[in-house]
């Protein structure tokens, strides 16, 4: 079968052509993976900027960890029926694959990360752990599916935020998390939820399809200006940040209000610059989220099947799997907003 892979710790990818998965074990499945997404970490690996040292024990490793498929096969103790639909959660842990989900984690042995050390959705067949194979409703198709792993993230870092009834949010970076944190936000109660970016109208044409007006971009003034002549003069409640770019951080700091929340949810190539006393003055709060926990993607799940097409749109671009470098550079130039890749 032909997988996409991360072969050497190098700017790249490669197609290759690998054999099928082992025979299912106990506790596993085999998913047949239908939909995939490039997320914006794969595309770090793909350029290998700097926080990506830990996958070189790895190599070579397929990449690939949000991805939606049909399960075809499984093992002795699997309690899930052969053509389920399922989301697959992209945490392993060693051992019983029953018990990963959603278990306890000081039970659990060494972690692994399906597309950065263990081979993932970037090809047509994966085992996994029973238990990380999640069922979809029955109105949430594959492709849909293939988001829920970028929203659980949102997801995670509205909830680290505090998001409540009526807030005003302000999201920093238009991308697929960026568009997730102002999905999950709205899905909080929050009032008005602010989305920046930089002369990003690919994205910014995304984020209208999803409903959102309160558009900001940088490159036509500042931030703090146009955030407050949107929000009658008052700051945001609550920042959540997905743009991997330290200054906005700084910038941003500069209109949230006294004792606000400011979540760091991007990966970060450069230390932060930090103005500790006007920080400590306005005891503002600073908190990082990163990934998601189990019970968040299934209040994901359950928010999704409410309105699936209302997700629809964060879908940009899909193509088959032998274009997977196509996407590739489309993401990486920003002329795709959420690619998706059919095996």
């Amino acid at each position: 079968m032909l997988a996409l892979r991360k072969t050497k710790a190098s700017f790249g990818l490669e197609l290759h052509e690998v054999s099928d998965p082992a025979p299912v074990g106990p506790g596993e499945v085999r998913v047949q993976v239908e939909a995939v997404g490039i997320c914006g970490s794969d595309v770090h690996a793909y350029e290998w900027t700097d926080g990506y040292d830990f996958m070189v024990p790895h190599l070579p490793v397929t990449m690939g960890h949000e991805f939606a498929g049909r399960v075809v096969a499984t093992g002795p103790g699997a309690a899930i029926a052969v053509g389920t639909k399922v989301s697959v959660y992209p945490r392993v842990w060693a051992g019983d694959g029953q018990t990963a989900w959603p278990g306890d984690p000081r039970l659990r042995g060494p972690r692994g990360a399906l597309g950065l050390t263990l081979d993932g959705g970037f090809a047509r067949f994966l085992n996994v752990p029973a238990g990380n194979a999640l069922p979809l409703p029955e109105n949430l198709d594959t492709e849909l599916g293939a988001l829920v792993e970028p929203l659980a993230v949102a997801s995670e870092a509205v909830l680290v935020g505090e998001v409540g009834l009526g807030d005003t949010v302000l999201v920093l970076g238009p991308g697929t998390i960026g568009q997730g944190l102002a999905l999950m936000a709205r899905a909080a109660g929050a009032a008005r939820v602010i989305i920046s970016g930089r002369a990003d109208g690919p994205r910014f044409a995304v984020l209208n399809q999803l409903g959102f007006t309160d558009i900001v971009d940088v490159a036509e003034g500042p931030l703090k200006d146009q955030v407050l002549a949107l929000n009658n003069g008052r700051p945001a409640d609550v920042v959540l940040e997905a743009t991997g770019h330290p200054p906005s951080i700084t910038e941003a700091l500069g209109v949230l209000k006294y004792e606000g929340v400011l979540v760091v949810v991007g990966i970060h190539p450069a230390p932060l610059t930090l103005p500790l006393t006007t920080f400590v003055r306005n005891r503002h709060q600073l908190r990082a989220s990163h990934g998601s926990e189990p019970p968040t993607w299934e209040k994901v799940i359950a928010v999704m099947s409410g309105n699936p097409e209302g997700f629809r749109p964060m879908i940009t671009h899909r193509l088959p799997l032998d274009r997977g470098l196509e996407g590739f550079e489309l993401s990486r130039q920003r002329a795709a907003s959420k690619v998706i890749l059919n095996p």
